[in-house]
């Protein structure tokens, strides 16, 4: 079953208010320097990112050596935990990952396949959230989309 994107955002928004985490890795808190590197891995190249306010920023990366991506939401300013989230979503394969929780310094990571398909992903950083629909898709222009809750 393929999940709509209006269907993603609203389990992801959901899973917030609800204060879920869906843990893929351990939990988040890193030094301020904290890179998408750094959470993903080395082999991993930022392919995209998008400001979520003047909180942070959600980074896209790719490791083309096993076609995976991984999505992380990282902080401008650790400190006190806050609600964050990192998801990404193949609308081809229908695979996704998402984490959700009070972190500190960073969500994520999340890593799905996605070498030659298009990627939907974004995070959240407290109540300031970022969409990218239609994601590195070639020729294909993306959608972003920025809201405060």
């Amino acid at each position: 079953m393929r999940l709509s994107r209006s269907v993603l955002a609203a389990s992801a928004l959901a899973a917030l208010s609800l204060g879920a985490t869906t843990a893929l890795a351990s939990p988040a808190s890193a030094a301020p320097n904290t890179t998408p590197q750094k959470v993903c891995g080395s082999a991993y190249k930022t392919v995209n990112s998008a400001a979520v306010g003047s909180l942070g920023t959600v980074y896209l990366t790719y490791n083309a050596a096993n076609g995976e991506n991984c999505v992380a939401t990282i902080r401008t300013n650790p400190g006190t935990r806050l609600d964050m989230s990192a998801w990404i979503y193949v609308t081809d394969t229908d695979e996704n990952a998402q984490d959700a929780g009070r972190f500190t310094s960073y969500a994520g990571p999340v890593y799905v396949y996605g070498k030659g398909h298009c990627v939907d992903w974004g995070g959240s950083i407290n109540n300031v959230y970022v969409q990218v629909y239609g994601s590195n898709c070639g020729s294909l222009k993306e959608h972003r989309v920025t809201f405060t809750r």
